[in-house]
C-alpha cells in the first residue's frame, strides 16, 4: 500500500476524497488542519500530501512549503476551491508542488495524477539507493587501490573483453584473507 495524507479543513471533502480513492492501492490518511498534518507527518513518512488551499489556520501552500523543506521527497498536491494566479504562483514556488487541481477536481484525473506521483517517488527513491550504491563500490574501489596499487587499472583486448594479470596463488589467497577480514 502506498500512503498518502490527505489534508483539507471540510470533512465532507476528506471523505469525498477518501471514496474516491478507496478502489486504489492507497493508505488513505487524513488531517483537518495543516497542523494535524504536520503532527502526522513527524511520526509517519508519506509519499504524497494533498492538501487544499485554504483552511483556518495554515494555508496549504504555506503546509506544502514546510513539508518541502522538512520532507523534500514526498511530493505535494494542491486543492482550491479559489484559482486565482496568486495562490497557484505561491504554492508552485514556495511548495514545489507537483500538481494544482480546482474544486470541484475531476476522479479520474486526480487518481491519475496520484499514480503518477507515487511512480515517481518509487523512481526517485530507487534513483537514490542506486547511487548511495555507486558510491560505496567507489569508496571501496579506493580503499582496494590504496591496499593494491593498479588493481583498478584494466585492460582491454580487441573484442572489448577484460584481461586481467595473472596472479600467484599466494596473492590470490592474501587478498581473499585480506577480504574476510575486512567483513568480519
Amino acid at each position: 500500500m502506498n500512503p498518502i495524507l490527505v489534508v483539507d479543513d471540510e470533512p465532507n471533502v476528506l471523505s469525498a476524497l477518501t471514496r474516491a480513492l478507496f478502489d486504489e492501492q492507497l493508505e488513505v490518511t487524513c488531517a483537518k488542519s495543516g497542523e494535524e498534518a504536520l503532527e502526522i507527518v513527524a511520526t509517519k513518512p508519506f509519499k504524497l500530501v494533498i492538501s487544499d488551499e485554504r483552511m483556518i489556520g495554515m494555508q496549504g501552500s504555506e503546509l506544502l512549503a514546510i513539508l518541502k523543506e522538512r520532507y523534500p521527497q514526498t511530493l505535494r498536491i494542491l486543492l482550491t476551491g479559489h484559482a486565482t494566479l496568486e495562490a497557484a504562483m505561491k504554492a508552485v514556488n514556495q511548495g514545489e508542488i507537483y500538481r494544482f487541481f480546482t474544486k470541484p477536481w475531476n476522479d479520474t484525473e486526480l487518481k491519475f495524477a496520484i499514480r503518477t506521483a507515487i511512480e515517481r517517488f518509487d523512481l526517485e527513491a530507487e534513483n537514490r539507493r542506486l547511487l548511495a550504491t555507486v558510491r560505496n563500490q567507489a569508496m571501496e574501489i579506493r580503499v582496494l587501490e590504496k591496499r593494491y596499487p593498479g588493481i583498478s587499472r584494466v585492460q582491454k583486448d580487441s573484442k572489448g573483453s577484460f584481461v586481467l594479470p595473472e596472479l600467484s596463488d599466494t596473492e590470490i589467497m592474501m587478498m581473499l584473507a585480506e577480504c574476510e577480514k575486512d567483513y568480519k
